[in-house]
């Protein structure tokens, strides 16, 4: 190794941040565990209350959430909260019951039994909100320049109406 180049560690990559809100404490650090194993930095809470608190004071690319905690829809909370943040994590439901069939009408369920699953649909959620980051900051980037941005005096050659019309128009697709 050249003596310019250093060992990178764990301070040294960003990890994506995951908040696991679970009421059911073996669940909660076995999901941690297998999480921070996958590759994750993960903050966890232990009910709805504790969730919304951290999601105020840090920054997360998912949450993910038990359905039932201290309330049947605690979990819907979180992930409504979290909804709200400026940040936008992706959200998914967690899962831990084996027999309960998934409700199409709620957001994505995680069933932990599969492992390999479990990481995967994780690394996919987390991929999609990073598609959408891009995809909102390529719209804001393309949209058109605000009328106190633009030249007072029309350009050489132009005429003063042609000007206003290019302030009024809208481009076709966003």
């Amino acid at each position: 190794m050249l003596a310019n180049e250093r060992m990178l560690t764990g301070k040294d990559l960003e990890l994506a941040r995951v908040l696991l809100v679970d009421d059911d404490l073996t669940s909660r650090l076995t999901l941690k565990a297998v999480l921070e194993a996958g590759g994750y930095f993960v903050d966890s809470a232990a009910s709805a209350a504790e969730a919304v608190g951290k999601l105020d004071e840090q920054q997360y690319e998912l949450v993910l959430s038990d359905l039932e905690m201290e309330s049947p829809e605690a979990g819907l909370k979180v992930l409504a909260h979290a909804r709200l943040m400026d940040y936008k994590p992706a959200t998914a439901i967690l899962t831990t019951y084996q027999n309960k069939r998934p409700d199409v009408r709620r957001p994505v369920l995680i069933g932990p039994e599969d492992l390999p699953g479990l990481l995967s649909k994780v690394a996919d959620l987390i991929s999609q909100r990073a598609a959408r980051i891009v995809h909102r900051q390529l719209r804001q980037a393309a949209s058109p320049v605000s009328r106190t941005s633009l030249p007072t005096e029309p350009s050489r050659g132009a005429s003063p109406r042609s000007a206003r019309s290019r302030v009024h128009r809208r481009p076709d697709s966003l």
